[in-house]
């Protein structure tokens, strides 16, 4: 495998179980967070968004929130890309 390989992001979405769902707002519209999207960045942190859908029903604009700061999140997040890692390396190749 060459050394000058370069990936450029490495990203998963995870379903917020409902039990860690919130609510917040957006331009005077409230949405219910749903998913988080992690990205691994290149010096090996994680950074993470979350999205959702209006409260009030309709698909809604796709607009990125910042994710709380609470333990059961960090480690919802933590899981889910120590569990992708695994996913990575278990791959089986193309087809």
């Amino acid at each position: 495998m060459s050394s000058d390989l370069e990936v450029s992001a490495l990203a998963i979405n995870v379903t917020i179980p409902q039990a860690l769902r919130w609510t917040d707002t957006r331009r005077g519209e409230a949405f219910t967070l749903t998913t988080l999207n992690v990205r691994l960045l290149p010096d090996g942190h994680l950074a993470v968004k979350a999205y959702g859908r209006p409260v009030g029903g309709g698909r809604g604009a796709y607009v990125s929130f910042s994710v709380p700061d609470r333990p059961e999140l960090a480690a919802l997040v933590a899981e889910a890309a120590s569990h992708a890692g695994g996913l990575w390396a278990a791959h089986r190749g193309l087809g």
